[in-house]
């Protein structure tokens, strides 16, 4: 008797349970990689925002514009007296960043 069974549960887990584990897995790694019902309202309600700071964005400086039309240019940096950051000058610059 016992020789029957062992062929019989061999045969049975090479034909029944191998593809069952290998065809759950497949199947829970192609669930987990699409996108939810919930994940694409988060998506849309994060475009929304984004376009909306967008236009906001925009009406700021289309104000500024207005008021001052050099604003872009007095806001920028004076690149004449500070030196190019590199690694030999970083400390410098990171103490003067600090004062």
């Amino acid at each position: 008797m016992e020789n029957i069974l062992v062929p019989i549960f061999v045969v049975g887990m090479l034909f029944i349970g191998l593809p069952w584990i290998i065809f759950h897995y497949v199947t829970k790694w192609k669930t987990a990689a699409t996108i939810t019902n919930e994940d694409e309202q988060l998506l849309d309600e994060l475009h929304s925002m984004a376009r909306r700071l967008d236009d906001r964005m925009e009406t700021i400086e289309r104000i500024m514009a207005a008021d001052n039309p050099d604003w872009r240019q007095s806001a920028l940096p004076n690149a004449s007296n500070d030196p190019k950051p590199t690694l030999e000058n970083f400390d410098n610059l990171l103490k003067k960043e600090r004062r």
